[in-house]
This record gives structure tokens, sequence and C-alpha cells, in this order.
């Protein structure tokens, strides 16, 4: 069945459907990621947009229910190059169409993703329609031009949990244990404000030596301190941080009290807090191949990212200091506090379909509650 991509600025993309038949709308961003569209699908980080693969084979490895990231998908539509035909994966379930439709997620493929890409590159994430109903393009670019900015837009109460629940689930074996960090014989208790958050977080987390609670993104501090958690995790998660403003207020309150640590979402929390600003980036950073300096140690870790606001480096004060900058753009990345045992990194270092440079971030997070060293 034929499908249409329009654009807020007029441009008009056909193709072919896949997922479900219908239509839906939201930001359109793209991904650079090889691999790893299961775990992107199901990052509640992208809810409220269409995600676009810039990889142009897409499907072949099908889906499993071990690599979701969250217990459903959450991107508004998916755009590719090609659908794989096949499915070839000994832990394959379900193949990418399939999975896509029984989500209710509508898809389109046949689409010149490169194109697309350099479009959004050159004129930032615009605001799209993908449709099976309505095949006027000229149509469907009028009522792109009405779909809501994500500008302004609190996504996290889209996606937080309702209640707090203990998560027990470690990795799988086949993770493995990385040699260069011994197990901690000691567990210590880390209550995680769910944002959107990623289920790998809470899996490394568990791994790095913690017991883990999760906590909705409505939690007061003061209903935090009743956990009497050792640490305080702040999650990845969708949109604008600015509206989210109970979530980085509570956050507010906590800093000097318990040790704190931030990805992502919880990075740019962290900057409110500390009376920083944040702004939109023109498209974001989206993928598993982004540069990141370490500014102490001149280390260069290749990171997972998926984010499209940044914290405003130069609206922050002297008490925090500046850990980690992207080398692509020289954009804020990572922050600690001179003072408290507080520190966020805007990057995933739990690194689900990406690289293992920044799992030591999780043993900081330990060492600052073991030893107050951050």
């Amino acid at each position: 069945m034929k499908a249409i991509l329009a654009l807020e600025d007029g441009l008009i993309l056909e193709g072919e459907s896949f997922g479900l038949e219908g239509e839906t709308q939201g930001e359109v961003v793209f991904n650079t990621s090889m691999m790893g569209y299961q775990e992107i699908l199901t990052d509640p980080s992208y809810k409220g947009q269409i995600v676009t693969m810039t990889y142009p084979h897409i499907g072949n490895y099908g889906i499993n229910s071990e690599d979701v990231e969250s217990f459903r998908p959450h991107v508004e539509g998916f755009v590719i190059r090609e659908l794989s035909g096949i499915t070839s994966n000994w832990r394959s379930e379900e193949s990418l169409d399939e999975y896509l439709r029984r989500n209710r997620i509508v898809g389109i493929e046949g689409v010149d993703t490169r194109m697309l890409t350099k479009h959004l590159r050159d004129f930032g994430a615009k605001r799209g329609i993908i449709s099976t109903v309505d095949l006027d393009g000229k149509r469907l670019v009028k009522r792109a031009r009405n779909v809501p900015s994500i500008v302004g837009q609190d996504l996290v109460k889209e996606v937080t949990c309702r209640e707090a629940y203990d998560f027990e689930k470690d990795l799988p074996p086949s993770f493995g244990w990385p040699e260069e960090f011994p197990r901690p014989k000691k567990e210590y208790f880390a209550v995680c404000v769910d944002g959107g958050i990623k289920f790998n977080i809470l899996r490394k987390l568990r791994q790095h030596g913690f017991r883990v609670k999760v906590v909705p993104a409505s939690s007061t501090w003061e209903q935090i301190l009743q956990w009497k958690p050792d640490g305080v995790f702040y999650s990845n998660g969708p949109g604008d941080p600015e509206p989210v403003q109970y979530l980085w207020g509570n956050m507010q309150k906590l800093i000097g009290k318990v040790p704190v640590f931030g990805i992502c979402l919880g990075h740019q929390m962290l900057g409110l807090a500390l009376g920083g600003k944040t702004f939109k980036l023109k498209f974001g950073h989206r993928g598993a191949n982004h540069p990141v300096m370490d500014l102490k140690t001149g280390k260069v870790e290749i990171t997972t990212q998926n984010h499209g606001f940044c914290v405003d480096s130069k609206s922050l004060g002297n008490e925090v200091e500046q850990t980690h900058i992207n080398l692509n753009d020289k954009t804020l990345e990572g922050i600690r506090h001179r003072k408290y045992p507080v520190f966020s990194v805007q990057y995933h270092p739990e690194s689900s379909a990406g690289p293992h440079d920044s799992d030591y971030l999780f043993s900081r997070f330990y060492q600052m509650i073991d030893k107050g060293v951050w």
C-alpha cells in the first residue's frame, strides 16, 4: 500500500506502508545507528517523534523480547529505506513488520533516507505526518504545520511509571562482566526517578552493585527521601526539559542531601536544578557513534546518544565543573558539582545497542556513595 511522508516545510516523500496502516504525526528526526532498531523503537525518549533510520537495510534480525528497552514502543512512526524480506536470527520471535502492526506503529519504507537525513541536517528537525489514508501531499504539508511543536510540551508524564516498583532483572549472561570492574561486595540502594527510563540502565545499576527501586517522575523529594536511598538516579526521557519543572525542582531539593547521578534528560534536569538553561539543538544527537571527550583525562569515548535539547554551558555558575564535551559540535556532555556529590552525562553509558566505552560511569556512581569520590 502506498504511503506518504510530508514535512511542514513542503518536502513530500512517497513510499510503501509497513507496520500499521493509517496515519501518525510527530517531529521527524534521524538516527545514525547501523543496528539496534528495536532498542530505538522502545526507547521512551522518542515519544513524540517519527524516527528515520539512516542505515538502508532494516529488520534483518527481527525482534526479540529480551532486548527491548521498555514495556512497549514509544516512537510515533518509523521511516526506513528498505525493509528486509527475511528475518534471520536464532533469538528472533517475530518480524519487524509484525511487531509494528501488533503495537500499532505506522511505518513507511522505500524512502530516500539519505536525502531525508541531509535535509534534516540542513534545515533542522521538522514536524511531519505519515499517512496511508490521505495521499494528497500538499494537504498533508498544511496539516503538518499544525502538528504541536515538541518545544514546551511535558512528554515525561506520558512515559513515566504510574507507581513505584522494584527492578530485579539482571543483565543476560551473554553480556558478561567487564574485567576492569570487579563486582562490588556491598550492595547499595538506588531510587531511580523514571522520566522514561531504559531497562538497560536498570540492569547496569544492578550489575554495578545496586538494589533498584523505580519511582514516578512526579515523586516529591520528601517521598524519595522516605525510601532512605543511598543514592538517587535521574533517567533519560523525552522532549523539552524546561516544562518538566516538578522533576528538576525536586532534584534541586535533593542536592546536598543525597548523592545524585543523571543520564540524558537527567543531565538536563541537573543543569536546570543548578541554575542553568537548556536549548533545542538543530537536529539533535541520535546514534551509536558520537565522540565525547573527558576533559579531565583527555580520553575520547564513542557514545550512544539520543537527545534534541542541550544544557547551555555558558549558563552554569562556577560551582559547576564541565566534565565532558561533544567533539562534533562542542556542546556540553557532562557536569559535576564541585562541592556536593552530584554528576551527570548527556549521553547513554548503558549503550545497549552501542559501544561500552562509558560503562565506568556506573562504577563512579557506586564509588561516590561508597567512598565519597565523584
